[in-house]
């Protein structure tokens, strides 16, 4: 009985202490813009009669910083509710991206939500209909649970450039949102809220520029972030990109998978006659490009590893030489909660693009604030707004979570290891995939966005870890074998539990708990 005392005196300490913690990080993260994060991002501004004015004739409502996917998708969506919007980029030319190519069925519906859909058209994009998957000389295909949709409902795949001009022209296309050049150097900051942006103009000129509310969308290389997150960054890997020009795939409009030694190679059509691959390479350094490292890398490594159908286009595609690279950044969203400001898009979170569902997030993102902001006829009230505003970091958790623990926890399964326990973790999902039927729907209906329910990945991920346990011990169990099965279970759960905390426990799965969940417009004055 003493034993039971002590132990509930032990818990409830370490609850009190664990409160009393959360509320002062709280309070520092309310207060971090002015104390932890007094950088070169955040400039002090006068004001005039307690009121902001804009050096120039051009008042908005919102101000967004960059227009790649979300900045553009975003300026458009709320110059369509009658918002004046200002939105400065960085460049405004064509991007070339080798990643944000692969569009998910669930952020396709997202685009239709927006009025968005008709940017995938005159671009060449492709269909893609599910994924086709590789080991071993042997391949299994899933598809994506369409058959409830219009059949013009599926994935599209193109050129990432092509895409963002479609979108940045129709935003521009309307006649309160102002598209412009620009460098933001630094947000505009009084008394802990945001009023606006300093910037230099495509001429070399210092602007600054005032609106009631900033939304921040300057992608995974953001200078801005740090006023407003904790942004914790890590690069699991890197992709290296090629383009294959008439290549035909196994399975035409799908997917490719290979889960290759160390880690995936992937294969999708970007128009009518390439298809792109990324080959991810684990860690932060690559083969040098200019050395012919890279190209001798991907001939005697990677080629022996993919289906021979691609065999021949892929060795051609080192031969051009237009072989590049890039990081795969991985970053919880862990805002500051701040007055006059708004993070989004890959500066806000980021997963690991495997799964190809960064889009997806973002535009079911812009869907929650634009339903949040509609009722709002004026912005200026700050604190209020940002209160209001504290609910989307929960409303956009089932969706976002969904697909943030699914990119993270397979990326770990795919990647190949000398651990006995993981290989078998990597066997047991390929074989549960190739069992079809619910086995390989539902998780691929996770994949897609079309089924953003986190319980529903969690019950998959561990139903791969015992179909696993099931293959080593059937028929005739040993020590060995037992011992093996144990350390599966434990390693699945290394690898899906510190995504789920970093995603946050109680907002993944328990949203309605928390308080903002319930938070309502403020009224009209």
């Amino acid at each position: 009985m003493a034993d039971l005392y002590l132990l509930g005196f032990i818990l409830v300490s370490i609850t009190t202490l664990v409160a009393l913690c959360g509320v002062v990080s709280k309070r520092r993260k309310v207060n971090g813009i002015v104390s932890s994060t007094g950088t070169d991002s955040l400039k002090s501004v006068p004001t005039i009669d307690g009121e902001c004015r804009s050096t120039d004739a051009c008042d908005a409502d919102v101000i967004i910083v960059g227009a790649g996917v979300a900045g553009a998708a975003l300026a458009h969506t709320l110059g369509k509710d009658g918002r004046r919007v200002h939105v400065i980029e960085r460049d405004l030319s064509e991007p070339d991206r080798i990643v944000g190519e692969l569009l998910q069925p669930g952020g396709y519906l997202k685009l239709i939500e927006l009025g968005l859909e008709d940017c995938v058209e005159e671009i060449d994009a492709q269909q893609v209909f599910g994924y086709a998957i590789f080991k071993d000389g042997k391949h299994t295909r899933l598809s994506y649970p369409l058959e409830n949709f219009h059949q013009d409902v599926s994935g599209r795949s193109f050129h990432n450039g092509r895409f963002i001009q479609r979108m940045r022209e129709k935003a521009a296309s309307l006649p309160n949102v102002r598209l412009e050049q620009g460098v933001v150097t630094s947000l505009l900051e009084e008394k802990g809220t945001i009023r606006g942006v300093q910037y230099k103009t495509k001429e070399g000129h210092q602007m600054t520029s005032f609106a009631p509310l900033t939304i921040v969308c300057d992608g995974c290389f953001s200078n801005l972030r740090r006023s407003l997150c904790n942004p914790k960054v890590e690069v699991p890997s890197c992709f290296v990109g090629l383009v294959l020009e008439n290549c035909y795939l196994p399975y035409s409009n799908h997917g490719h998978v290979i889960l290759a030694d160390p880690s995936p190679i992937l294969f999708y059509p970007i128009s009518s006659t390439e298809v792109r691959c990324l080959v991810d390479v684990p860690g932060q350094k690559v083969p040098s490009i200019a050395n012919g490292e890279m190209a001798n890398h991907l001939k005697t490594v990677v080629a022996p590893q993919v289906p021979p159908e691609i065999y021949d286009s892929f060795v051609a595609a080192i031969g051009k030489g237009n072989i590049r690279t890039m990081p795969n950044r991985s970053m919880p969203a862990s805002p500051y909660p701040t007055p006059g400001a708004l993070l989004m898009g890959d500066a806000f979170n980021m997963r690991h693009p495997l799964t190809g569902g960064g889009m997806t997030v973002a535009l079911s993102d812009i869907v929650v604030i634009r339903d949040l902001l509609k009722p709002l006829r004026d912005l200026n009230d700050a604190p209020t707004l940002c209160k209001y505003l504290e609910s989307f970091y929960t409303l956009r958790k089932p969706v976002a979570s969904t697909i943030n623990t699914l990119a993270g926890a397979l990326y770990k399964v795919f990647c190949a290891s000398p651990d006995q326990a993981r290989k078998e973790m990597r066997q047991a999902c390929f074989d549960y995939l190739s069992l079809g039927g619910a086995f390989s729907a539902g998780p691929i209906s996770l994949l897609s966005g079309l089924n953003p329910r986190p319980l529903s990945l969690v019950l998959h991920f561990f139903a791969v870890a015992i179909y696993g346990v099931g293959r080593l011990l059937l028929p005739f169990p040993s020590p060995k074998r037992i011992w093996i099965g144990a350390r599966l279970i434990s390693g699945a759960s290394g690898i899906i539990f510190p995504i789920i905390k970093a995603e946050g426990v109680r907002q993944m799965f328990f949203p309605v708990t928390v308080p903002a969940y319930y938070r309502r417009a403020p009224p009209v004055k």
